[in-house]
């Protein structure tokens, strides 16, 4: 076997470059933030040229070095990216000085992004706390077509006038409540024990949540553990509209677990909580082809956890949450609820439970979600429904391994 000292100086070079053989400390990254995309079937759906976004995100888990990931998941021709910036902000959006830094991919201010593909930046060094705010921006100069984005994004997306506005103030000419081609951000970590990853629909998507105040309930779960000094990151991949085995707003969760779970960094648990959308719109009223059955969304659970066990995931579930009183409530989708929920309870197939339904039913009648918790529709949470939510944890379930 050749010795690193025999061998050419140029090879010698390389190996600097990228770190092989370099006395450094293991990066430790995790999922801080995420926003699953999902295809765009609004019309028009978003589409850009010649204009610069910004967005703002809130991190769960701070660390040394950040990176961005971007996405063309759905996108029909590749995306361009003429050049991108981060830079924390405070609450009000004020940027912080000292803290911005320009995003390069493989050293290079521009990136074009395969049709399909994800993209993660270079890291780059920022120290960033826990629970931190910061503010991603990118020109994009060529027509994306229709935008991969993420389609509930209760915080404004900012899109500049015609021109390249990177590290320059502008007055939006246009916002819109979406994410745009920005799926997670990554931290380097020394102090981190891994990433939690909430996985589901609109009730993990945080819809009936106050726009702007990262109300969700991973958003809560994650100051949670922030205050019991707990250093985990934690990921929201709830989409809105979302089902276990059909595609509705996104790919159906089968479908879409690898892009959205288990290629994430650093994943130790999954918070599993997604099913009404597959019971509501097959038995509601404005049901469309069979029932789902009893059977079918159990295999579809089953193949969730075997995954994720694959990946040495461990799989803390919730019953589906009560819903009487929504649009698409009917006595034969509460008849399959009841079912599956007394399966998810009973199987043993989940590594732990969580009672998402019962932190938010009613106790006069718990097929409904108690007045004071949901948002007006029950079937979404409000604020103090998905802080109830996040209370519901155990966080002793989170343990270093």
């Amino acid at each position: 076997m050749t010795s690193i000292a025999k061998l050419p100086p140029v090879l010698l070079a390389a190996m600097a470059i990228v770190g092989v053989g370099a006395p450094s400390a293991q990066a430790r990254w995790v999922e801080s933030w995420q926003a699953a995309p999902n295809p765009q079937s609004a019309s028009p759906a978003a589409a850009f040229a010649n204009v610069t976004l910004t967005q703002l995100v809130r991190i769960s888990h701070g660390g040394g070095k950040v990176r961005v990931r971007f996405t063309n998941r759905y996108g029909a021709k590749p995306l361009e990216i003429g050049s991108a910036r981060i830079v924390r902000v405070d609450d009000a959006g004020r940027e912080l000085p000292g803290t911005a830094r320009a995003l390069t991919f493989a050293g290079r201010a521009s990136a074009r992004i395969p049709s399909g593909a994800s993209f993660l930046s270079d890291a780059v060094d920022l120290a960033v706390p826990d629970l931190a705010r910061l503010k991603i921006e990118f020109f994009l100069p060529e027509d994306t077509g229709t935008c991969t984005c993420h389609s509930l994004g209760l915080e404004p997306l900012s899109v500049s006038p015609p021109g390249n506005f990177v590290g320059k103030a502008f007055t939006p000419a246009d916002t819109r409540q979406v994410r745009a081609f920005v799926e997670g951000v990554e931290i380097d970590s020394s102090r981190a024990l891994g990433t939690i990853v909430a996985f589901g629909d609109s009730i993990t998507d945080g819809y009936g949540s106050s726009s702007g105040k990262d109300a969700r309930w991973p958003d809560a779960l994650a100051r949670r553990l922030h205050a019991a000094g707990k250093p985990w990151a934690l990921a929201n991949a709830g989409i809105s509209g979302n089902r276990v085995l059909a595609p509705g707003m996104g790919d159906a969760a089968l479908s879409r677990f690898d892009a959205d779970v288990l290629s994430l960094p650093g994943v130790k648990y999954l918070v599993l909580f997604e099913g009404v959308n597959d019971i509501g719109m097959s038995t509601g009223p404005d049901a469309k082809g069979p029932p789902v059955s009893v059977e079918a969304m159990k295999a579809g659970y089953l193949q969730l956890v075997a995954r994720a066990h694959a990946h040495g995931i461990k799989v803390i579930a919730s019953p589906i949450a009560p819903y009487k009183g929504s649009g698409y409530w009917s006595e034969q989708g509460e008849a399959v609820r009841a079912a599956i929920n007394a399966w998810i309870l009973s199987s043993g197939a989940f590594d732990a439970i969580v009672r998402f339904d019962t932190a938010l039913a009613d106790p006069a009648d718990p097929q409904r979600i108690r007045a004071d918790l949901h948002s007006g529709d029950h079937l979404h949470g409000n604020d103090k429904g998905y802080e109830a939510m996040a209370r519901a944890l155990d966080l002793s379930l989170f343990t270093a391994r």
